[in-house]
C-alpha cells in the first residue's frame, strides 16, 4: 500500500487510466469496464480494476493538476509496478477547426510550469508521449471515424487569469492546439522510469468561441475518449 492508494499488491493492473475527477473514473469502473471492484477511496480518490475484452484494466482518480497526477502516477509505477498509463480528461481547444467533444490526441506537452526547471536545473526537457501508444491511438480513432487531432498541447498551472490579458495567444502562434493541466507531468515521469504514457482528452471548451459543455456531461458523456483509450488496453 502506497501513501495516497490503498491497494494491496497485485490489486492494480499494468494498464490504468487516469482521469482528473474521480466521479469519472467510478462512472467508467460501473458503465464500462466488466466485474470492477474499488481498490481505493483514499482522499475521495476512487480507484478500480476490471476488464474490458477480457483483458484487466484499472481506472485510477488524480484530481487536476501538476502535483496531484505527479503524486498518484508515481505511486502507480513505483509501489504497483504499472506499465502503461493514459490519461483521460479534458481540454480547451484553440485552432478554427477544433469543436467541442472532438478528441485531441497529445503527442507532445510544452508547459509554463517550473516543475522541469526544477529537475534540470533550468534546462528545458521536452515531454513526449509514447510512439507506440500514439500511434496505436492515431490508427484507431482514424478507423473508427470519430473527430480526433493531434498535436503539441499546453499544461498550464493557470486556470483563472485575473487580467484581461490573452496569454494563449503565443502558445497558439507555436501551434499548440489544446490547453490542459497535467500531461507533462505525466510524460516526464513516464519518461524517467522507462513507462508507456498518452493523453486523451475530450475538448470541453474552446479558448476562442467560448463554447463549452456543462460540468455533469464533462463526467458521464465522453465516452468517445475512454473508448479509445480503453482500445489501447
Amino acid at each position: 500500500m502506497s501513501l495516497h492508494i490503498a491497494a494491496k499488491p497485485n490489486e492494480i493492473a499494468p494498464f490504468v487510466l487516469l482521469p482528473g475527477d474521480p466521479l469519472r473514473a467510478r462512472f467508467i469502473a460501473e458503465n464500462i469496464l466488466e466485474n470492477a471492484r474499488c481498490y481505493s477511496e483514499i482522499r475521495g480518490m476512487y480507484g478500480f480494476t476490471g476488464t474490458y475484452r477480457n483483458k484487466p484494466v484499472s481506472v485510477q482518480g488524480t484530481g487536476m493538476g501538476i502535483p496531484s497526477i505527479s503524486i498518484y502516477a508515481h505511486e502507480l509505477i513505483c509501489d504497483y509496478n504499472v506499465q502503461t498509463l493514459v490519461r483521460i480528461g479534458t481540454c480547451g481547444g484553440f485552432p478554427d477547426d477544433m469543436k467541442v467533444r472532438d478528441i485531441v490526441i497529445a503527442q507532445g506537452a510544452s508547459t509554463d510550469s517550473a516543475i522541469n526547471k526544477l529537475k534540470f536545473n533550468g534546462m528545458d526537457f521536452a515531454p513526449l508521449a509514447d510512439a507506440e501508444l500514439l500511434l496505436k491511438a492515431y490508427q484507431i480513432a482514424k478507423n473508427t471515424g470519430i473527430r480526433f487531432h493531434i498535436g503539441n498541447v499546453l499544461t498550464s498551472d493557470i486556470f483563472y487569469y485575473d487580467d484581461d490579458t490573452e496569454p494563449y495567444k503565443l502558445w497558439q502562434t507555436y501551434n499548440i492546439i489544446a490547453v490542459e493541466m497535467e500531461a507533462a507531468a505525466l510524460y516526464t515521469l513516464a519518461a524517467r522510469f522507462r513507462r508507456k504514457a498518452l493523453a486523451i482528452l475530450t475538448v470541453s471548451n474552446h479558448m476562442i468561441t467560448n463554447e463549452e459543455i456543462p460540468a455533469i456531461d464533462r463526467e458521464k458523456t465522453f465516452t468517445d475518449m475512454v473508448k479509445l483509450a480503453l482500445e489501447l488496453a
